[in-house]
């Protein structure tokens, strides 16, 4: 083997090498807040939206005591604002944060981290933005149009590998076959078995996926894959100095099992759009009524803001978007 050969991989060992290696991006201190925002980082809104939902789930459950287990915890934003939107309100949290990089200082105490999903969850499963950083091969199609692997240097130079074989074939035909010379897709099947994996840690309650998605009928003929540094979309390279993600095929995660293309979803499985889920949660983005500039300035400025905030987690073209898949498990005898 060459050395120039051992410079080559596919995108998912790339990928796995670049984020999570020695001193991968996400391992680094600042972490992905330092690059780029989430519907956590956006808006206090969100965390309180996901603690009315705890409420749900705990209410569903019929216990005052419940799990939240965020997987791809980032540095613990979202359990620190559940926390905090569930103070006083009698609702005992047990919070875990799910993360490879190491435990940030000054967390609070309450919060366990840990770099496993741990068995046995009865509550809420929460995986914000997290499926889309399982890394996955690339495929393209040649001009033949049979689907390679493509193959990628750490500068993000690529070229076409083998023909793409085994159950990733498989994975291909089921949710998005390729066929025209020069289309790609991301192989999403390592995130079906993250997801599955995550879902089956529920003892009780709900497991839900926020992520950019697609379906089946609406697949992007040239893939997503992308990177992101301070801030800015970069083009993608493994080398460690900028986030690798491509969107997620969210129907094929909660797909029922030998079902292919648009035949549906488990059947305690849902898929709506984040603007749906937050309204369902009461985050609408309206204004407040006006004449409440001059009976409370003060609080006609401070609902204004709220409003702008909602607005952006729920806005067409942007974070309301976004894909929630939610996947109950009932109570043993429920």
């Amino acid at each position: 083997m060459t050395d120039e050969t051992c410079q080559w991989q596919g995108w998912r060992e790339a990928t796995e090498r670049a984020l999570y290696g020695p001193g991968g991006f996400y391992l680094r201190p600042e972490g992905p807040a330092g690059h780029f925002r989430t519907s956590v980082h956006a808006s206090p809104l969100f965390a309180g939206a996901v603690a009315r939902l705890l409420h749900e789930v705990a209410e569903e459950l019929g216990s005052s005591e419940v799990d939240l287990v965020d997987v791809g915890a980032g540095r613990g934003e979202l359990l620190t604002g559940v926390l905090a939107a569930t103070a006083g309100s009698g609702l005992t949290v047990r919070p875990v944060a799910v993360e490879r990089a190491g435990r940030p200082a000054g967390l609070d105490p309450r919060i366990t981290w840990t770099d496993r999903i741990p068995p046995g969850v009865r509550g809420l499963l929460f995986a914000n933005e997290w499926l889309d950083n399982v890394p996955t091969d690339v495929a393209e199609a040649d001009a033949t149009g049979t689907a390679r692997y493509v193959e990628v240097r750490p500068d993000g130079t690529e070229r076409l590998g083998p023909p793409v074989s085994g159950p990733d074939a498989d994975w291909l035909s089921r949710w998005w076959p390729l066929s025209e010379p020069g289309s790609r897709a991301e192989i999403g099947r390592p995130r079906d078995q993250a997801w599955a994996l995550a879902v089956a840690s529920l003892s009780a309650g709900r497991a839900v996926a926020v992520d950019y998605a697609h379906l089946h009928a609406a697949r992007p003929p040239f893939g997503t894959l992308t990177g992101f540094r301070s801030g800015r979309e970069v083009p993608p390279a493994p080398d460690g100095t900028c986030d690798l993600t491509s969107h997620v095929a969210l129907d094929a995660c909660g797909a029922l099992p030998g079902a292919g293309g648009d035949a549906g979803l488990l059947p305690a499985a849902e898929l709506v759009t984040q603007r749906e889920a937050l309204r369902r949660l009461g985050v609408s983005g309206g204004r407040p009524p006006l004449a409440l500039a001059s009976t409370d300035p003060a609080g006609y400025v401070r609902a204004l803001a709220s409003a702008g905030e909602a607005a952006e987690l729920t806005a067409p073209g942007g974070l309301g978007d976004f894909l929630w898949l939610t996947q109950r498990v009932p109570a043993a005898g429920g």
